[in-house]
């Protein structure tokens, strides 16, 4: 059986994890129950050791005086009305007492934080990060094709505050977030959580998520939300291509159709496949690249582009016209081409 690797980059990430089905409520009133339970048992130890307690009001310790020494000594540090004055009492107030005090202290504390602090400074920071939000990035699934669709992004400039990452899973948007990514952890089928990366406002939507199923059913929620951003799926089995163009795709990725082509061209050739995944990449010495014509080239053929880049397909009115055809002899105001450029800053790369 081969060997499974795990992912290459996963800094800081939690092997096992869990989410809670709890609802707000249920959380907030076992930590309340946790908090008074110990109270109770502080309760019980004062009762069984009352004997050691003195009341400066009457000199005696009734069950009430028990309970209210007990609420201002765990809360509090007391007003000194009553008072332990034998060593056994003073004995279980330091070692006891005083431990459970600060563990109540530290429930409150941190459910405050947790339900009202956190939460508010979370939502504040959300609208800061939203206010920023425009012809921005979106990808949603963060696997192994999205995680490298990112990588990609990055190296060729992008810089990775315009990325937003949504994924269900917790690992996978902490090593989002440390690529320096906006990541949010939940559905990308839902409305709500597409809403809040304000993906109407998308540069275009990149979709991964795992299964052909899931993706084309994000896809068609994309497309709702947002009718003219330019959506890319991988879409796994070929029968489902047709559904996610069907849905609203843009462009349909088929990673085990175009890894077919690259094995069938390295048969025809050895230096075939090396060269496609150098169009692909920022890596190599050449890049593919799609961009709007350029006033100064209007009239021009596709072999006369100003940047000196080797045209070979134009894209006008939707429809792609190759080099070789009459359309790309004379280019015209509107239309879309797609050239081989080279990589000045990639000299480095493969030959």
């Amino acid at each position: 059986m081969a060997k499974r690797h795990p992912p290459t980059f996963q800094p800081g990430i939690d092997v096992l994890r869990r989410a809670t089905h709890w609802p707000v409520w249920a959380d907030v009133g076992a930590r309340l129950g946790v908090a008074f339970l110990l109270m109770a048992l502080v309760v019980a130890i004062h009762w069984f050791g009352r004997d050691g307690l003195y009341d400066n009001h009457d000199g005696k310790i009734s069950f009430l005086d028990v309970v209210y020494f007990t609420m201002i000594s765990v809360t509090t540090t007391g007003f000194g009305d009553i008072v332990p004055v034998s060593d056994s009492a003073r004995f279980v107030e330091a070692v006891i007492v005083t431990p459970i005090r600060i563990a109540v202290l530290f429930i409150f504390v941190g459910t405050a934080y947790t339900f009202l602090i956190k939460r508010t400074w979370e939502k504040w920071r959300m609208a800061r990060i939203q206010a920023k939000l425009t012809d921005h990035i979106v990808v949603l699934g963060f696997g192994v094709s999205g995680s490298e669709a990112v990588k990609e992004l990055i190296a060729r400039g992008t810089d990775p505050a315009c990325i937003v990452v949504i994924d269900p899973a917790r690992a996978r948007t902490n090593a989002a977030e440390a690529m320096g990514c906006n990541v949010l952890e939940g559905d990308a089928s839902n409305d709500e959580t597409l809403i809040h990366v304000r993906i109407a406002e998308a540069q275009s939507v990149l979709v991964s998520a795992g299964r052909d199923d899931a993706s084309i059913l994000i896809v068609l929620t994309v497309r709702h939300l947002a009718p003219n951003v330019p959506i890319s799926v991988v879409i796994r089995a070929r029968d489902n291509e047709l559904l996610a163009r069907q849905a609203g795709a843009t462009n349909v990725i088929n990673p085990v159709s175009f890894t077919g082509l690259l094995l069938a061209g390295s048969a025809q050739g050895e230096h075939i496949a090396d060269y496609m995944a150098d169009l692909a990449s920022i890596g190599g010495k050449v890049q593919l690249r799609e961009r709007p014509i350029s006033a100064e080239e209007i009239g021009r053929g596709l072999d006369q582009l100003a940047d000196g880049g080797r045209g070979l397909r134009v894209y006008r009115g939707g429809k792609p016209y190759g080099f070789w055809e009459p359309e790309a002899a004379k280019l015209e105001a509107g239309d879309q081409i797609v050239e081989v450029v080279r990589c000045e800053e990639c000299e480095g790369g493969r030959p």
